[in-house]
């Protein structure tokens, strides 16, 4: 039945694709971004849409994790809205992964990685990478059911306005890119995969399938904390591990987000603590490492 039912739903979308390619690119993403109850935005060739976490008190040690470090669920949409690829993160608690999983398979979107992205935090996390292809509004259709399997706030409320306490100059200065920053978090995205990377014949966007998103959270004075991943091909990840261990930092996962890319795609998640210089400069050396020559 549900096949009968996917066929012909895509009978109508044929049917009436001249009429939906006629409409205003931005009515669907806007459609997207109703159902998901999430607003989205359009960044580095791709529609994502911020699903934070901001019901789950995160702590790693005595440190109290802002959601913008560490719990940012997301969903990113890319190419022709009747034929979109879809790929996402959750951020799930222990009791939130078994029916979101159910959820996923019933709604016919791909698991592409189940893991941890932390070590050592209170309550446990688990991150499920995800996958799919179809019209885009029917895939949100079935994300937003399987959303409604977990706590996440929607709608999505708007990040509270908050000036920077953090010294965005030196976190910039040293990772040698500007970013972004609000109240005590920074964040800065790079690329260290060159050339294409393609997944089932599909070309993968790069900032929505192996970015490189670091995150900086001033802690107090002049501690800080940081986390994030290194998406790099396999000749790069002893180099950043090394990098990283000469640097006092724990490198907390290395794995996979993907299934089937080429090449194939290693994720080196982090976590750094102590001054914010010395954070700083560490992350700069595993950067460094991840651009040396090969």
């Amino acid at each position: 039945m549900r096949r009968l039912t996917q066929l012909l739903f895509s009978l109508l979308v044929a049917a009436f694709r001249p009429l939906y390619a006629q409409a205003p690119l931005g009515a669907v993403w806007d459609s997207v971004a109703t159902m998901l109850r999430a607003p989205g935005v359009s960044t580095g060739g791709y529609f994502r849409y911020n699903l934070p976490r901001r019901d789950i008190t995160l702590r790693i040690g005595d440190v109290t994790v802002s959601p913008a470090l560490a719990l940012g669920s997301w969903a990113g949409f890319s190419g022709d809205p009747l034929d979109a690829t879809v790929m996402g993160d959750l951020v799930l608690t222990a009791a939130e992964l078994k029916p979101v999983l159910a959820e996923l398979a019933m709604q016919q979107l791909e698991v592409t990685a189940v893991h941890n992205h932390l070590v050592g935090e209170t309550p446990p996390l688990t991150y499920v990478h995800f996958h799919g292809q179809g019209a885009a509004t029917a895939v949100a259709a079935g994300l937003d059911k399987v959303l409604a399997r977990t706590a996440t706030p929607r709608p999505v409320a708007p990040a509270p306005a908050a000036p920077p306490t953090i010294d965005t100059a030196l976190v910039f200065r040293t990772l040698g890119k500007s970013g972004t920053a609000r109240g005590s978090v920074a964040q800065v995205g790079f690329m260290l995969v060159p050339g294409v990377v393609t997944m089932r014949g599909h070309t993968v966007v790069p900032a929505m399938g192996y970015g490189s998103p670091v995150n900086v959270q001033l802690v107090s004075g002049s501690r800080a904390v940081a986390t994030g991943d290194f998406a790099v091909t396999g000749d790069k990840v002893t180099g950043i591990l090394a990098a990283l261990a000469a640097h006092g930092v724990a490198a907390t996962a290395v794995h996979t987000h993907l299934i089937d890319e080429s090449p194939h795609l290693y994720y080196i998640h982090f976590w750094a603590d102590g001054p914010l210089p010395d954070v700083l400069e560490a992350i700069r050396a595993a950067l460094d490492a991840a651009r040396a020559p090969g």
